[in-house]
């Protein structure tokens, strides 16, 4: 576990809808191999804060390492119309082409 992931957990007590907080310790915790607790912090996410668009790809990506491909690509889809509706083309070419290399691998 990470030196970070203490500090982060203590924070988030006194501000437990943070999303930054919430997207941090998701990525301490998947950093860490701990899919099950990313996952858990992900959605904590996506349910208190889901326009926050950097949550998309990232999640959709531990899905795909998961094994479930329909959540990713149902992730990707999500995320693609949250980046359109806030203009954030970067993030919306991310997503895009994380949702065109599922479908299509093979292009």
């Amino acid at each position: 576990m990470s030196k970070r992931l203490p500090s982060l957990l203590q924070m988030l007590e006194s501000s437990p809808r943070d999303s930054f907080l919430l997207f941090a310790i998701a990525k301490e915790y998947e950093s860490a191999g701990d899919r099950d607790k990313a996952l858990e912090y992900f959605e904590m996410l996506r349910s208190s804060d889901p326009g926050y668009v950097g949550l998309y790809y990232h999640l959709g990506k531990l899905f795909e390492q998961s094994q479930s491909p329909e959540k990713a690509i149902a992730t990707y889809k999500e995320g693609i119309e949250v980046a359109r509706k806030a203009s954030d083309f970067h993030s919306l070419s991310e997503l895009n082409g994380a949702l065109l290399n599922l479908e299509d691998p093979e292009e």
